[in-house]
């Protein structure tokens, strides 16, 4: 068991979320960092899919009732075992009865928790992940709230942390992410698009993890007529009344009546789950490899 005594701004327990239930209004959630959680999986000898916690720029106290090996990733922080520093990004021995504290992000927003055996409170639809816009999975971590661990693997699962590198860029104070056009762009003007790609958009103070809010220069609609809800995917890029774009990221609505210009590449939304408000956001259009030429067929090898 491991006891919440501050939980900071916002801990949430999280895995790799629900995917494939967009269909019964249920959003994917999971780690908005997913490869941070991942690595720090890897470190304690856990499968990538196991819970861990995720924190929000003011980090989180703990403490151990049993012996436990843990590890933290993702956004920069100090982090202490009964007041003595130990390594970001390398597995600790967390005695019983220690107390583990994950201090405010120096740079980047969200720190992520694995401890060996993972966190194993009930699943809820395939997932321990919270969804904060929903209300599914276990709720969002309190003082006083007690979590189980699993016991650990007799081998570890993972001996690789390295396949689940954190991305420099993600404390970067200006970012460039891939974006794939549609399956609205056509609702917007010619001019919309080009200063859509063209200039930098500045992330809102009001993000939060269902969707990072942009302002910048306005979009605007080439055409006025209402939209039909539709169904909205990870990365998605809204563009509401005002003509502000807005990211959706992993606990976003399944459906939506504005129209979306475009949908961020999977890889790239880490970099938006790690960027503080006020970090410039540009779009570029992902680049598309040329096809090859066929191979030259002359009309002897036609005809025989």
């Amino acid at each position: 068991m491991i006891a919440i005594v501050k939980p900071g701004l916002l801990t949430t327990i999280q895995d790799l979320g629900r995917p494939g239930l967009a269909h019964l209004g249920v959003a994917r959630s999971g780690a908005l960092d997913a490869p941070a959680l991942a690595r720090a999986n890897a470190l304690v000898g856990n499968r990538a899919t196991a819970a861990g916690l995720e924190t929000t720029l003011t980090g989180v106290t703990l403490r151990a009732e049993a012996d436990v090996t843990v590890a933290v990733t993702g956004a920069s922080a100090p982090v202490t075992v009964d007041g003595v520093a130990v390594g970001l990004d390398t597995a600790v021995p967390l005695p019983a009865g220690a107390t583990l504290q994950v201090g405010p992000a120096r740079t980047g927003v969200r720190s992520y928790v694995a401890f060996a055996g993972g966190i194993t409170v009930a699943p809820v639809l395939g997932s321990r992940s919270t969804d904060t816009l929903s209300g599914l999975g276990p709720p969002a971590m309190r003082a006083g709230y007690v979590i189980p661990i699993g016991r650990p693997a007799a081998e570890p699962e993972v001996d690789q942390p390295a396949l689940f590198p954190v991305p420099d860029s993600a404390i970067a104070a200006e970012l460039t992410v891939r974006l794939r056009l549609g399956p609205r762009d056509g609702w917007f003007t010619s001019q919309a698009v080009q200063a859509l790609l063209a200039q930098p958009y500045v992330l809102s103070v009001k993000s939060n993890r269902v969707g990072a809010r942009l302002s910048g220069p306005e979009l605007t609609r080439a055409v006025a007529a209402e939209l039909p809800s539709e169904g909205i995917v990870l990365g998605a890029v809204q563009v509401p009344a005002d003509g502000q774009p807005l990211i959706f990221l992993a606990d976003h609505p399944t459906t939506g009546g504005y129209p979306i210009i475009g949908v961020v590449e999977r890889d790239d939304l880490p970099l938006i789950a790690q960027a503080r408000p006020g970090t410039k956001v540009r779009f570029t259009l992902p680049t598309v490899p040329p096809i090859p030429a066929p191979p030259h067929v002359d009309d002897v090898t036609l005809w025989t």
